[in-house]
């Protein structure tokens, strides 16, 4: 079993100011966020939990919060794909 932990600084148009993330053999295992609508951060925490990467990246990847370019889930996905 391949583990992998990394720690995402995301784009500073977001509320979050850290993304952690466990993996598994390419299975989120964990994912936490520092700061942000904790609401939103831990329901999103809840519901990627046991999905594979690239899942993940093509759910979350591209949706903005509001007016912005980006959001917390669009800055996790290119956390996984950077990572």
């Amino acid at each position: 079993m391949e583990r992998k932990e990394f720690t995402y600084i995301p784009s500073s148009e977001v509320c979050s100011k850290e993304i952690h993330v466990v993996l598994e053999d390419d299975v989120i295992v964990e994912v936490s966020f520092k700061k942000g609508c904790a609401g939103n951060t831990l329901g999103v925490a809840a519901l990627l939990k046991g999905m594979k990467r690239e899942e993940a990246i093509r759910r979350l990847r591209g949706i903005c919060c509001g007016r912005k370019q980006t959001s917390c889930p669009d800055q996790l996905a290119r956390a996984l794909e950077e990572n």
